[in-house]
């Protein structure tokens, strides 16, 4: 989760690490000199994995070598985040996921990796932003025609998540704190079999990127209210921004990013940063993440470190407050 004010102040700070990209891409030259494994902890399709092909497809070229994409979803991305915590530290596995990384550990008691200890920060890669959308059904013309419609029937409206501790999981569970609104939470194991059931009206709202829900949206089958974009998005100019639909300051993010395994050479850690900025550099890769809702977002793997540690204090608050528990 990023705030608004945090996601800008540290983009101030991304030019400077932008600069010192030649250089980083200089060291430890002889990496990597075999193919490197991509542990994406989602299903192949949806949203992430695209791009997580797409990068591997651009350092494959940058570096000479094969990037594989390993897809090892499930519970949660806490499968695919194991392998990358038990993965020799030497470069050659990265992980790239979302910020449920850092609210995982919040709400699962055991998990088999420690969130932090063992896994060295690189670098995020974008900022997913998203949009509130609901089954044609749901009354409300408006996000405080919604709003209205939700706290008149407590607990009557239901929302999906693509999983107990996702970003639109604790979305959701930040608009009802600012709304003082009830409903109920339906974890799904991805968006897929969510969106076919919203489609359905088996459930009523889903906080979604973009991406997902602009064919639904164009058919009149879904209903947007608002997005959490700091401005309108171009894939969806008639949908306004929560500020701008009457609740500001509800700027719930993602980010997407990656890591490796802890105690992987600082050198190694640096490249693989240096090379990432380089890729989100290239214009065909920028106008693609920009075109589906996606913001570029770069940053040395110190500030991605910061981030990661100011997120869960946030979500710690979101959990708190909302008294979400996972049964396990």
């Amino acid at each position: 989760m990023t705030t608004r004010r945090r996601v800008l102040s540290l983009a101030a700070g991304s030019a400077a690490v932008a600069a010192a990209w030649p250089l980083a891409g200089q060291a430890q030259s002889g990496f990597p000199n075999k193919p490197v494994r991509m542990i994406v902890p989602y299903p192949p399709g949806g949203s992430v994995d695209p791009v997580a092909r797409m990068v591997s497809e651009k350092l494959s070229a940058l570096w000479g070598q094969q990037v594989i994409v390993d897809n090892r979803p499930g519970a949660s991305t806490i499968i695919g985040t194991d392998a990358v915590a038990k993965a020799p530290a030497d470069g050659y596995t990265l992980l790239f996921t979302a910020s449920t990384h850092v609210s995982n550990p919040l709400l699962f008691n055991n998990l088999p990796y420690d969130s932090v200890k063992d896994f060295a920060p690189v670098s995020p890669f974008y900022l997913a932003e998203f949009v509130l959308v609901a089954h044609p059904s749901v009354k409300g013309n408006n996000l405080q025609e919604l709003i209205a419609e939700i706290r008149a029937n407590p607990n009557k409206l239901s929302y999906g998540s693509a999983g107990n501790g996702n970003a639109n999981h604790m979305g959701m569970e930040l608009f009802s704190m600012m709304t003082n609104t009830k409903m109920l939470h339906v974890p799904y194991k991805g968006g897929g079999p969510l969106l076919t059931d919203l489609l359905a009206g088996q459930i009523q709202l889903f906080l979604a990127v973009p991406v997902a829900v602009i064919p639904h949206l164009q058919s009149g089958k879904l209903k947007a209210f608002g997005t959490t974009a700091e401005r309108r998005l171009t894939l969806m100019p008639n949908v306004p921004t929560f500020t701008e639909a009457g609740l500001p300051g509800f700027g719930m993010k993602s980010w997407l990013g990656f890591l490796a395994p802890a105690g992987t050479p600082a050198a190694i850690v640096n490249k693989v940063n240096a090379d990432l900025g380089a890729v989100l550099a290239m214009p065909d890769v920028r106008d693609k993440l920009l075109g589906q809702g996606q913001v570029p977002y770069h940053l040395s793997p110190a500030r991605f470190a910061e981030v990661m540690k100011s997120d869960t204090a946030e979500f710690a608050r979101v959990i708190k407050t909302a008294n979400i528990k996972i049964d396990q």
